[in-house]
């Protein structure tokens, strides 16, 4: 699944570019490594990065990627030109304030920050996701949470997805990207 911003990306030469990306089991960051990027990425599961691992391998793309928990990662300061977040909602407002601030001070300034989650109507459908809806954004949740950055864009949007038994069906997203000033 590559949210709708996500072939935005890719700015300037591919060497020049560092990318940060939570791993998953690895569609993403192995989409922005085919680009050409340079893509480091993690997972607080092993599993997944295992998973994440094989498919590069299978693709013949260098990711570089860790097992690590998303409270306890030593962020790098302005190190990435760009940041992406998909489906990382499984934290409550607490520490997706932390979460959010340590992913924005990893940007560097002129660098993209990407978030790709669901909206509150996907309780509606249920395909997937997380079932608390303090969890779920909205424009204005993620207005506010990143309002000291430049939004490019910030779009909550209908669609069916077929990403494997976690994410089918019609669902409820939102797509935010935005700039370090």
């Amino acid at each position: 699944m590559r949210p709708r911003a996500v072939p935005a990306a890719p700015r300037g030469p591919a060497d020049a570019r560092r990318h940060g990306a939570f791993g998953g089991e690895g569609r993403n960051s192995v989409f922005l490594a085919e680009q050409g990027l340079v893509v480091s990425a993690w997972d607080g599961a092993p599993s997944a990065v295992a998973k994440a691992r094989a498919l590069a391998e299978e693709r013949g793309v260098p990711v570089q990627y860790e097992v690590a928990d998303i409270e306890t990662w030593d962020w790098p300061e302005a190190a990435y030109d760009l940041v992406l977040g998909v489906f990382i909602q499984f934290v409550g407002p607490e520490a997706r304030a932390r979460l959010f601030d340590r992913m924005k001070s990893a940007v560097k300034p002129g660098g993209l920050l990407m978030l790709h989650g669901y909206t509150p109507k996907q309780l509606d459908y249920g395909t997937g996701g997380p079932k608390v809806l303090e969890n779920l954004y909205t424009p204005e949740l993620l207005r506010e949470a990143f309002g000291d950055m430049e939004i490019e864009v910030l779009e909550s949007y209908e669609t069916e997805l077929d990403e494997g038994a976690g994410h089918v069906g019609m669902s409820a997203l939102i797509d935010l990207v935005a700039v370090r000033r």
